[in-house]
């Protein structure tokens, strides 16, 4: 495969989140939850990038990045509601400054995954009041740093969460097979969305700052186990339209719809999104199932599939050109695309680096199709808390020993920066 150039101005980085990395976040449902017992491990200190970001960002300066997407903590910018932390507030401008000074790009997420204890105690996101409390929320947190922050992601892999929480029940509040929360988590997520988007651009647009705003959208192809076998067909396809298009075409045209459902009509999303963010990790083979989602039946094993020859840590398959058909699953909607999260856990090295190099060639070529794609930011930059798998999965283009918190770069890091010193991929041998 011959050389691949990425287009001038490419945005090279790495992400992170608040609660996976910062640590001692006592004050919202995630830590409640891992205290009751529901995890492997509570996170704890986590990487202590609280304290440490600096060190974090000079190494992601060393790497050549140009950019790094973080999330900010809702819990302790509002610990109680409508109570606003100035401290919590001057930490992040704090934080920001940082990255600017080593010339990295801020990408700010306002939730990743995580609520207030008061929140979480009005309901979460079952509740109605939180469009409005989220709202507040975004308007604090622009007016205070939005001079220092062009991109703006209002919500990390709403599906996800949904699902995680109100599906699956592997966090909180750990509803399973909740179709009917499910559904309405979904819509005050869309909401949600749409009005801080509004919020964010009101704010800016009063006080002349230029800002792109949008949500990392997780996408994956969802092919049937049993390809011969109608049912196993019919719960992927249910899957595939649900998950990777239902949502994100809520937002461009303004309502959302599930089966069996009402219509639900949101045009306050229609134009709610500059860019696309989008998270890939890989395919899931779907079987029809009576012991999984009723909608959407179950995850099967890949152990003795033969269309799986790559499984990372958690055996999640690996399939790096599947970030090429989400990409070009994006190019109807005529807007840049930002992969906000790619990435792998595995205690094998050389299988990141194998996994980056392979996915940014499928990047590359999705882009000669004519995908509009404006950068890549691997997940993640620090090894970090996995939620409900504790901190044993390994993610990070730098290694942390949890016991001292010392930082080792690891050589996929250093390969990776490579990539995004030149801008280009070498031609494959």
């Amino acid at each position: 495969m011959a050389e691949t150039v990425f287009p001038q101005g490419f945005l090279w980085g790495s992400a992170t989140s608040s609660h996976q990395v910062e640590g001692n976040n006592t004050n919202n449902d995630w830590w409640a939850w891992e205290h009751a017992g529901r995890v492997k491990e509570p996170s704890g200190l986590a990487c202590d990038q609280y304290r440490r970001f600096r060190e974090d960002f000079d190494l992601a300066k060393s790497l050549h990045h140009n950019a790094h997407r973080f999330s900010i903590e809702w819990s302790r910018i509002e610990p109680r509601e409508g109570e606003f932390d100035e401290v919590a507030i001057a930490h992040y401008r704090e934080v920001i400054a940082a990255l600017r000074e080593r010339g990295l790009e801020p990408l700010v997420t306002l939730h990743h995954y995580t609520n207030p204890l008061w929140l979480s105690n009005q309901g979460g996101w079952t509740n109605p009041k939180v469009v409005e409390a989220f709202a507040r929320f975004t308007q604090r947190v622009v007016e205070a740093l939005g001079d220092q922050v062009q991109y703006w992601l209002t919500i990390n892999e709403p599906m996800v969460y949904a699902v995680m929480h109100y599906l699956d029940g592997v966090g909180p509040p750990g509803e399973r097979n909740n179709v009917r929360l499910f559904v309405r988590v979904v819509e005050h997520l869309l909401r949600a969305h749409a009005l801080s988007s509004q919020v964010i651009h009101h704010v800016a647009k009063a006080r002349g700052w230029d800002v792109r705003v949008s949500l990392a959208n997780h996408a994956q192809p969802f092919p049937p186990c049993r390809p011969w076998w109608p049912i196993d067909r019919v719960a992927a396809g249910f899957a595939e339209h649900v998950y990777n298009q239902r949502f994100l075409k809520a937002l461009v045209e303004g309502e959302w719809k599930f089966p069996g459902f009402p219509r639900v009509r949101i045009p306050e999303a229609r134009g709610s999104l500059d860019f696309i963010g989008m998270n890939y990790y890989g395919r899931v083979f779907l079987r029809s199932s009576l012991f999984g989602s009723p909608w959407w039946g179950s995850r099967c094993s890949t152990r003795h599939h033969k269309n799986v020859t790559e499984r990372n840590f958690l055996e999640w398959d690996v399939y790096p050109s599947g970030i090429r058909q989400i990409l070009r699953w994006s190019v109807p909607y005529r807007l840049p695309v930002l992969i906000t999260e790619n990435g792998i856990c595995t205690t094998d090295d050389a299988q990141r680096t194998r996994f980056i190099l392979n996915h940014l060639r499928w990047v590359g070529r999705a882009i000669q199709e004519g995908a509009p794609v404006m950068g890549y930011l691997y997940w993640s930059l620090l090894d970090n808390f996995e939620w409900s798998y504790g901190y044993t999965p390994r993610f990070g283009l730098i290694e942390v020993d949890y016991s001292t918190q010392a930082r080792r770069v690891r050589e996929s890091g250093r390969r990776f920066a490579e990539v995004c010193r030149t801008n280009r991929l070498p031609e494959q041998t």
